[in-house]
């Protein structure tokens, strides 16, 4: 491969993008503010600091909504401002005129071949030159960044949980034996998480309060010991603005349909694991990704449910994107990415 070589993960949550030799220079929310539909203000951290605020003049979006493009055109014009160095972005600066790259996009693995191949259709259709566009399982790429070996005939059970989606995916010898993905993440718990405010305490917050109070009250096992912080927002009888305190019992509560859906999704696949496979598994574990991955205790309760060991890794919202670098960086894993016409996303 050529130096000038990008990997892009587009998450719902934040896109990151890995240069070869440069490792991981773009870490974003990936959000984009439009005016006039198609003329963008912000994106970004920036975006996203508009988000739930913005007037209505001003839309706010999430390209990427359960794992696939929602929005082709602004997930375009966000990629394409990236790696124009726009808005003070110097770190790409200067792509278009300096010769044709390669990109390596990474995609989920269980969606349909015409969501699979808009992903490749974002950079073939757009300003950017391209000379060769490859495609990545999301899963695959996910492991290497773990620092799996995943080219081996070894089995490894791997949860990705996102902002929107839950990918587990059982690997060996480079390909994906089992895997099921979900609509279940980090934004259903916040929706979750929004409702239950509203039904107890009659208070409307927003999907960043709610993200809030996960982060400071969300654990996966029953905490016996009560916690509590502050949400604020409109009352709904009322209708003024009004400050309460939440417990960490509430948010368990209604977190906990959702957790028990990944724990259920976690068992069928193990059901359907070959007895060799289960071996390995019974003996490496669960690998855990994502940035959802960071709630507290949520290890502790796949232990528990299913009896395996966890590994967490550092940086659970960045390892698609390293192991994107892996790919490029080391010519040994060069056939797990493949074109268009080598894979079967046509």
């Amino acid at each position: 491969m050529s130096e000038k070589v990008y990997g892009i993960d587009m998450g719902t949550n934040s896109i990151k993008i890995y240069q070869k030799s440069a490792g991981v220079i773009v870490h974003q929310k990936n959000m984009i503010a439009m005016v006039k539909k198609d003329e963008p203000l912000a994106l970004g951290d920036e975006a996203y600091s508009m988000y739930e605020k913005a007037p209505k003049n001003i839309s706010v979006k999430k390209p990427i909504v359960n794992g696939v493009i929602a929005d082709f055109t602004a997930m375009q014009i966000m990629i394409q401002l990236y790696f124009r160095g726009s808005r003070g972005r110097k770190g790409m600066e200067g792509l278009n005129s300096g010769g044709n790259a390669e990109f390596l996009i990474a995609v989920p693995h269980d969606i349909t071949d015409v969501e699979k191949r808009a992903f490749y259709d974002l950079i073939a259709s757009s300003s950017l030159k391209s000379r060769k566009i490859l495609l990545v399982e999301k899963p695959i790429a996910d492991a290497l960044g773990a620092g799996l070996n995943v080219m081996d005939a070894t089995g490894r059970l791997i949860v990705n949980i996102g902002a929107d989606t839950t990918e587990i995916s059982l690997i060996s010898l480079g390909g994906i034996v089992q895997s099921r993905l979900l609509k279940i993440g980090g934004t259903k718990f916040d929706e979750a998480i929004q409702q239950a405010v509203k039904k107890t305490h009659n208070l409307v917050i927003g999907m960043k309060s709610a993200e809030r109070l996960k982060k400071e009250l969300a654990s996966g096992i029953r905490e016996e010991e009560e916690r509590t912080y502050e949400a604020t927002g409109r009352n709904l009888i009322t209708g003024l603005p009004n400050r309460v305190t939440v417990t960490n019992h509430l948010i368990f509560d209604a977190m906990s349909e959702h957790m028990a859906s990944i724990i259920d999704a976690i068992k069928f696949i193990l059901e359907k694991t070959p007895p060799e496979l289960s071996m390995d598994i019974m003996h490496d574990g669960v690998c855990m990704t994502g940035g959802s991955t960071n709630i507290k205790n949520l290890d502790l309760l796949i232990q528990q449910e299913t009896g395996l060991s966890i590994m967490k890794v550092e940086e659970p919202e960045l390892s698609v994107a390293k192991g994107l670098g892996m790919i490029m960086e080391n010519p040994e894993y060069e056939r797990l990415a493949s074109t268009l016409q080598e894979s079967s996303f046509q």
